[in-house]
């Protein structure tokens, strides 16, 4: 696939338009190819969760394979994004959607590496026992899911409503990951033969959290490129859990604990 050469000089078709090609359909253009990399990252998303769900190996395969499409994308998008900046000049409105597109695309790669590394966990999960505390993280893979689905279609929709529920939807993701992460650390300890199984699922649902985290950034985004300013709250804190017998209660405490073991990042 060629990508558009944002120095090259202007084509035929931009001739007759003046020497330059107009900003609407070059916006539209970039819209469309930002609409494909949201597509194939939320498929990329379902897949790998379902690859978990099913013990579905080859299903995680692919999705671990699938994941250099969308980093495709991603330059395709940065390329068209400077072809219209050094064409257009843009401002204003334009402007904010050349930035926003920029913005989430970069989002979108992450959690198509996000889903990629989940798959890669699911790889090695699927071959050991069955863990009870698997479903929680499936539970809390179809909730990020939804909400990354939303976030998309409040760009393509231009819904700062849905957006707005996006981002205040991440203290949800936030609660329930933590409440995975408890169940997955008692299994760990109650059973000494599902340790490995456990320990590859609690980076499962990091990464899942991350991608709830990036599908956050994506509503800020929208915010931006429809009503040029930025969400006024602070971004909704994590829930504290309750912490019956000691167990470990915050998000900070989890994150910790992740960050000492090391892995996906």
């Amino acid at each position: 696939m060629e990508f558009p050469n944002p120095w090259m000089p202007v084509r035929a078709s931009e001739e007759a338009h003046g020497g330059r090609s107009t900003i609407a359909a070059d916006l539209a253009a970039l819209t469309d190819r930002l609409a494909a990399m949201g597509g194939l990252a939320e498929t990329q998303l379902t897949n790998a969760i379902e690859a978990l769900a099913t013990r579905d190996t080859e299903g995680a395969e692919r999705v671990v394979a699938g994941d250099e499409a969308i980093d495709t994308i991603e330059t395709e998008i940065n390329a068209r994004a400077m072809r219209l900046l050094t064409l257009h000049a843009p401002v204003a409105a334009d402007l904010r959607e050349i930035v926003a597109a920029l913005k989430i695309s970069a989002n979108i790669e992450r959690i198509g590496d996000y889903a990629a590394n989940v798959a890669k966990r699911s790889v090695i999960v699927n071959g050991l026992p069955p863990v009870l505390a698997a479903g929680g993280v499936i539970e809390l893979g179809r909730l990020v899911r939804q909400y990354v689905q939303k976030a998309f279609d409040a760009y393509a929709e231009r819904n700062i409503a849905k957006a707005e529920a996006v981002w205040r939807g991440d203290a949800d993701i936030d609660a329930l990951h933590t409440s995975v992460f408890q169940d997955l650390l008692s299994d760990m300890l109650m059973e000494s033969d599902h340790v490995i199984a456990c320990t590859h699922l609690m980076f499962a649902i990091k990464n899942l959290e991350r991608i709830g985290d990036h599908a956050t950034n994506i509503a800020e985004t929208i915010q931006f490129l429809v009503m040029g300013t930025s969400i006024a709250e602070r971004r909704p804190k994590r829930a504290a859990m309750p912490d019956p017998g000691g167990r470990l209660s915050m998000g900070a405490k989890t994150d910790d604990l992740m960050n000492r073991l090391g892995g996906d990042t």
